[in-house]
């Protein structure tokens, strides 16, 4: 009798304790959950009825789509479709599913269209057409995934010099480095200053301050902004002045704008070449040799 009235106080015991830890973690995993809901809200930063739309438009396609393809793609396309999603900032509404979803609708699409193109001219050029129309429209959601990252990455790449002196100044005026960071994310606008807030908030959810800022750096591909994170981690480990470390970067990232731009002035004569040979010089010919041709074939030939 004593054995049992000590399991049922035990039982009784257990339940409480289970219950506060329920009722205390709870509140702390729902301000995790929000926290996290905030990071994508604010680092997407998209139009609420554009994602809506493009999720409703997406969801109602059939599943068969996604599937084909999925078998179509290599092994690990979800994860590589996930990185290209980062590096674009994720566009409103897009996920994986959608973009093999995408790569689905426009195989059969523009299959569909090549083949109705090539009907009008023998069997072979309507298989052929299909063909062309179904390898063009498989990659298609790819190639817009991939321009867009590019775009996105040079947008980094030109705003990180003048957001690094920004930085640089807040952090000499006496400013901590988390607070110079949030003063140059809430008075800049881009994807720079998105990331900016994605590492602010991932620190105050719990992430030290070298996880969020390399975890920035898996979501880029801007060699710069590695070498800056770096360089900022190894002061944080070495104890070297943040000031110091900032107004170094800072000089060389200016330094570095400024080579590519000269680089930029210098292929400009060789990207005209080639429009100037094909389209201006045959018509300057024209212009001037023309009517000294006429006037010798006139003389010579009697025309």
């Amino acid at each position: 009798m004593d054995l049992v009235l000590l399991i049922g106080l035990g039982a009784i015991v257990t339940a409480i304790v289970v219950g506060v830890v329920a009722a205390v973690t709870r509140p702390a995993q729902e301000g995790v959950s929000r926290a996290l809901a905030s990071i994508e809200d604010t680092y997407a930063a998209r139009e609420p009825a554009t994602a809506e739309a493009v999720t409703n438009r997406f969801e109602s396609m059939p599943g068969w789509l996604r599937g084909i393809a999925v078998r179509l793609s290599p092994s690990g396309i979800a994860n590589t479709l996930q990185h290209r999603l980062d590096l674009a900032g994720n566009p409103a509404g897009w996920t994986p599913d959608r973009v093999l979803a995408a790569k689905g609708l426009a195989l059969f699409g523009l299959a569909g269209l090549g083949a109705l193109y090539g009907m009008s001219f023998s069997p072979a050029w309507l298989i052929m057409g299909a063909a062309l129309g179904g390898v063009f429209g498989f990659f298609l959601p790819d190639l817009l995934v991939y321009n867009a990252g590019i775009k996105r990455q040079e947008k980094i790449r030109n705003a990180l010099p003048d957001a690094l002196d920004m930085l640089t100044v807040c952090v000499e005026a006496g400013l901590g480095f988390d607070a110079a960071l949030a003063q140059v994310a809430s008075n800049t606008r881009g994807p720079l200053a998105a990331e900016l807030s994605r590492v602010l908030r991932e620190m105050q959810i719990g992430a030290s301050r070298t996880t969020a800022l390399r975890g920035m750096t898996t979501r880029t591909t801007v060699s710069e902004l590695r070498s800056f994170v770096s360089a900022l981690v190894q002061a944080t480990e070495l104890g070297i002045s943040m000031a110091t470390v900032l107004r170094e970067q800072a000089k060389e990232l200016r330094l570095r704008r400024r080579q590519r731009a000269e680089e930029r002035a210098q292929k400009v004569p060789v990207k005209i070449l080639f429009p100037l040979i094909t389209c201006i010089f045959p018509v300057i010919f024209v212009v001037i040799i023309g009517p000294g041709a006429i006037t010798i074939a006139r003389t010579l030939f009697k025309l």
